[in-house]
């Protein structure tokens, strides 16, 4: 840091992303971060880091100073690995607008919309043989099901091979305690754990996501009207189901655990559901799955007074902003009825998720359909878990006593 006081701040208050105590209860740090150290520096790990709503509003949209084109995540950024075209989350335009259209074609509010019923009817199969159970983990159950199962239907997968997708997905984001994703090239970075699925659609085409992709004419780069190629295919199916569905069965867990917390709250949803979709907003401010999206910094910026120098790696942390005090009044509070405006859960500008309605959706019907059948439920804290991994925050047991 460039001045003794922040420099002496900064050691005091030191935030390590991989640190499992941070994982238990990040905000006590956030809130310390923001209120004495607004743009940190992390010597051991080499980044900077900033944490109010304003610097995090001002930062991520403005992807000419802070690029997604080396990565989204710490150690990707500072790995130097090169990233695959048609990694959507890993692209600044104009390829990145490119490739962002073209998936926007397919994913469209018909299609999201069209999927309800089936959401429901998984949830209903899922959750009624739990009725009368009086204690099982909500984790297992259901939440680490309950994605992979929508982006399945999506791409049209058939249900017996989703769940090894998913749990290759999981394995490849899970790290040791105080450890680092391991980069290692394999089948799900390469997505070619996919290529049987593709490979099968082109000869037997349907209506779903994956027909669409290698289908669908587009103008690239170069000018070339054409389909996707394989791989490219691969890297978009490989983006879109990693991204739909780690983080929402992480919504889905923290869901179960803060109405835990806030009975009252859970009590409000059950006698009037049309408060659900707010509510959903609420949880996705309060207990974001992902706490910190990277970007690197292409050129000399300043924050507060101090410059972040060009090639450094710059963490915006969102779960911070999220309960910003300057944002958010009383931003601690779980509030089922707070008017959230503009929230940076799902990203800002340019690279705002693609996926959010779909995660919106499936947040709303697995909350509608819970609520129905168990209003209310205790979780066993001793027992309860929290997911290792540097890139999302959640539960990997959930234990709920119900009736």
């Amino acid at each position: 840091m460039s001045t003794d006081t922040a420099t002496a701040t900064a050691t005091d208050i030191a935030w390590d992303p991989y640190n499992r105590a941070y994982a238990d209860d990040p905000y006590p740090i956030f809130q310390r971060l923001r209120e004495d150290v607004p743009l940190y520096y992390n010597e051991q790990y080499d980044f900077y880091a900033v944490s109010s709503f304003a610097d995090c509003e001002r930062g991520l949209p403005d992807w000419k100073t802070f690029s997604s084109a080396k990565g989204g995540i710490l150690e990707i950024i500072k790995s130097g690995i090169e990233l695959p075209p048609g990694t959507l989350i890993f692209e600044d335009p104009p390829a990145h607008d490119l490739h962002r259209k073209l998936l926007s074609r397919v994913f469209t509010p018909k299609r999201i919309g069209g999927l309800e019923p089936k959401v429901r009817d998984f949830c209903v199969r899922t959750l009624d043989p739990l009725v009368g159970a009086g204690r099982f983990d909500m984790v297992e159950a259901f939440a680490k099901e309950f994605p992979m199962r929508v982006i399945g239907m999506l791409l049209g997968i058939p249900e017996a091979d989703q769940a090894g997708i998913r749990d290759a997905g999981n394995d490849a984001l899970r790290t040791e305690a105080g450890g680092q994703m391991d980069l290692s090239d394999g089948p799900l970075l390469s997505g070619e754990i996919f290529g049987p699925y593709i490979d099968w659609r082109r000869e037997n085409p349907s209506d779903d996501l994956m027909t669409e992709l290698l289908t669908n004419e587009f103008t690239d780069e170069n000018g070339v009207t054409r389909t996707l190629t394989r791989d490219e295919i691969l890297t978009y199916v490989t983006v879109v189901a990693g991204a739909g569905n780690e983080t929402t069965g992480r919504l889905i867990g923290w869901a179960t655990s803060t109405l835990a917390k806030f009975p009252e709250a859970r009590a409000e949803l059950v006698a009037d559901p049309s408060l659900i979709p707010g509510a959903i907003e609420e949880l996705l401010r309060f207990e974001p799955p992902g706490h910190a999206i990277g970007r690197y910094v292409t050129r000399d910026v300043e924050f507060h007074g101090q410059t972040v120098p060009a090639g450094s790696a710059m963490m915006f942390i969102i779960a911070s902003a999220n309960r910003d005090p300057a944002r958010y009044p009383d931003p601690n509070a779980f509030d089922v009825r707070r008017r959230i405006g503009q929230q940076l859960t799902f990203g800002l500008g340019g690279h705002y998720c693609l996926g959010a309605a779909l995660a919106r959706l499936e947040g709303r019907v697995a909350l509608e359909e819970i609520l129905k059948r168990f209003p209310s439920w205790d979780v066993d804290w001793e027992a309860a878990k929290i997911a290792s991994t540097s890139t999302v925050r959640g539960w990997e047991s959930l234990p709920v006593v119900v009736g």
